[in-house]
């Protein structure tokens, strides 16, 4: 009897954790990504090498294709002067302000549409023909009756980042399983419940998906609203540097737009793995 009860006082007692594993599970997440990184890294720095070669031993003209280390000189004299973070800086408030307009309307219209059919039939056809008009038509438009102020650079902005959001803010609406309404007509859930419990995180994967593409096509719409008319920007300066033949710094320009882009799209990726952990997919 001694026996059994001490090992039910053994079996009845906490696990406890195993020190380290936690530890040892966190340091292998850290060693994998450092290993994703790298090896995302690995064709820009080949590249990067090869550019390198052919400009220096001549098979291409410097003045046409700068080398990297002449577009970084470059880069570097622009950051130490502080011009480089003063445009980088507008660009951004740019970008920030036409994302949350119209991202934010986006958002806004995708889900009274995706929880109304009278509102699908009334605002869906006329928000797919404006769909279908590009950048570069609307912006001399927009530019004609506000001017080239700041407030026609964030209405061009705003115009490519609504579409995306709205449309997968829709999808994920409608591709919510039907079952799950009658469960929360039978648990009487209220209509705000219903929203906040049930379809938003079942729509969660398609609205990321939107504000991904919300976001890329914010910062291509930066660029075509500072390359029309601006007097400050990264687009401003690749349009100044373009007047001036200067091609390293079109480089630097174009090269910004890319690492900045980069950085915002991991960012919502990684919103993607820590909200959405409790979906599986396959990962490849």
């Amino acid at each position: 009897m001694d026996v059994i009860n001490n090992k039910a006082d053994v079996l009845a007692r906490p696990v406890e954790r195993i020190p380290g594993v936690k530890r040892s599970r966190i340091g292998a997440r850290g060693r994998e990504r450092l290993n994703d990184v790298w090896l995302g890294g690995l064709l820009p720095l080949l590249v990067a090498v090869v550019w390198q070669i052919a400009g220096d031993w001549g098979f291409v003209s410097q003045r046409f294709l700068p080398t990297p280390i002449a577009i970084a000189e470059a880069g570097f004299e622009l950051l130490r002067s502080g011009e480089l973070m003063h445009h980088l800086g507008i660009s951004l408030g740019r970008a920030a302000l036409g994302f949350l307009l119209g991202g934010g309307l986006g958002l806004a219209f995708g889900l009274v549409v995706g929880l109304s059919q009278r509102a699908e039939n009334v605002l869906d056809p006329s928000v797919q023909m404006l769909r279908m008009i590009p950048h570069l038509a609307l912006a001399p438009l927009i530019i004609l009756w506000f001017g080239f102020g700041e407030l026609s650079k964030v209405l061009i902005i705003a115009k490519g980042a609504f579409f995306p959001l709205y449309i997968h803010t829709f999808l994920g609406i409608r591709s919510v399983d039907n079952k799950l309404f009658e469960v929360a007509r039978v648990l009487e859930f209220s209509r705000t419940r219903r929203l906040w419990r049930l379809v938003m995180p079942a729509a969660l994967p398609n609205i990321l998906l939107g504000l991904r593409l919300s976001l890329s096509l914010s910062w291509l719409g930066l660029v075509v609203a500072e390359l029309i008319g601006s007097q400050a920007g990264v687009g401003f300066l690749i349009n100044f540097a373009k007047q001036n033949s200067n091609t390293e710094v079109i480089f630097v320009g174009i090269l910004i737009f890319a690492v900045v882009g980069k950085l915002v799209d991991s960012l919502v990726r990684l919103l993607e793995r820590r909200w959405l952990q409790w979906r599986e997919s396959y990962q490849g």
